[in-house]
């Protein structure tokens, strides 16, 4: 868009501040700001302000397929998970925008090495699983890494330099998560610099949108993925297109499934995995009322039991039968760095706004959702803090205890 266009449209927004500092600017300037302006969804900060006030329905308990189930059917399960994956039909999306702020570096969170006699990064340790997997199917399925803006260039180069861990590089693919823009808490977009709005990833929730949009649909039609397992950077444990998972959801005959962990307390941090007018859906934890937290079945188990813990496999014709537009937008209130009177402002408590949407609100849109339980000590070592619970220390603990060497 040109000048003039680009003055039209925030007219219409209310969010002609942008422009305050164009004539300031050098022509490359004047051209990033215009691009940047046409790239911002303005219609989220009011779908986000009526989402917020949205009243959930009716929250109930959910089942799971016990780890007992599993066991007892492994080996049929096995079987109808290898065939598929053989088959070319399953594929992986890792969840990498983040940075490893919490774990006391700047760069990309997953090239943190979690080694300690020798260098395993958290790549590394996720990468070692999906060889594993690869190698007992005989194919190497595709990998598709979601990073951000921030850190994509990183993390290319971490991959490149490490030779892609052993595995094709043709099969590994990367694209970058989607922007909102950041406000005022009076709906006002912020200005990161005189010439370009403040852009945050738009949460993880955006992750198959982003994927189409990069362009990578015409693999997954070519090669004929079905299905897409969807897990995060944190967790170093994960096992990805784990076969059995993969069984078990297709003998289900459900749209999509989660991996799920019984929680460790009622005041674990962890979305629970129940039913919203009996549709499936994920409660986070902040959201359970203490009656509901606390809540105990006859057999003295937690009510509200299953704790996800990021590792979905989704139907992909599934995916593409739903509009993702109606997945809700949460607002973080937050520190937003930006420019005031023409200079750079770093804020000292929350000023504003970020929006994202949550992979956790892609289920309900599923229609229906398999809960597998999971073993919490051979699947679930999060990488949330540098000591103390979550932390290196503990996910170090729970590595070794798998037979891995640090």
């Amino acid at each position: 868009m040109d000048y003039e266009a680009t003055k039209k449209l925030l007219a219409e927004h209310g969010q002609e501040q942008l422009l305050q500092y164009y004539d300031e600017l050098d022509e490359g300037q004047k051209k990033t700001l215009l691009s940047e302006i046409e790239r911002i969804d303005f219609s989220v900060i009011e779908r986000a302000s009526s989402d917020a006030g949205r009243a959930r329905g009716v929250i109930t308990p959910a089942d799971a397929v016990t780890a007992e189930d599993i066991d007892k059917n492994r080996a049929e399960y096995e079987k109808l998970g290898i065939d598929c994956i053989k088959a070319g039909k399953v594929a992986a999306v890792l969840l990498a925008g983040g940075q490893g702020t919490r774990l006391g570096s700047d760069a990309p969170k997953g090239t943190f090495n979690i080694g300690i006699d020798r260098k395993l990064s958290i790549f590394g340790c996720q990468m070692n699983t999906i060889k594993e997997v690869a190698a007992k199917a005989g194919y190497a399925f595709h990998l598709f890494v979601m990073t951000s803006r921030l850190n994509d260039d990183a993390t290319k180069k971490f991959f490149a330099e490490n030779d892609y861990f052993g595995y094709p590089a043709d099969r590994i693919h990367f694209f970058i998560q989607g922007v909102s823009p950041a406000c005022s808490h009076d709906k006002k977009v912020f200005l990161e610099e005189k010439y370009r709005p403040v852009l945050t990833p738009n949460g993880n929730g955006g992750w198959y949108s982003s994927l189409v949009e990069a362009g990578y649909k015409d693999i997954l039609k070519r090669d004929g993925v079905e299905w897409l397992n969807v897990y995060s950077v944190d967790n170093v444990l994960q096992k990805i297109c784990d076969p059995v998972f993969v069984g078990a959801t297709l003998k289900s005959g459900c749209a999509c499934s989660g991996k799920v962990v019984k929680k460790a307390a009622p005041e674990e941090k962890v979305g629970v995995l129940c039913k919203e007018d009996g549709a499936p859906t994920i409660v986070e934890y902040y959201e359970l009322s203490d009656e509901m937290r606390n809540a105990r079945d006859a057999g003295g188990e937690l009510t509200y039991r299953w704790g996800v813990i990021l590792n979905y496999l989704f139907s992909v014709k599934k995916l593409d039968s739903i509009d993702l537009r109606d997945l809700p937008y949460h607002l973080a209130d937050k520190k937003v760095p930006h420019i005031e009177n023409g200079v750079k402002v770093e804020p000292q408590s929350p000023n504003g706004y970020k929006y994202e949407t949550l992979v956790v609100d892609m289920i309900k849109l599923m229609g229906s959702c398999l809960a597998v339980e999971v073993v919490r000590e051979r699947e679930f070592a999060p990488v949330k803090n540098r000591t103390g619970v979550d932390s290196v220390d503990s996910a170090r603990e729970l590595l070794k205890l798998n037979g891995v060497e640090l």
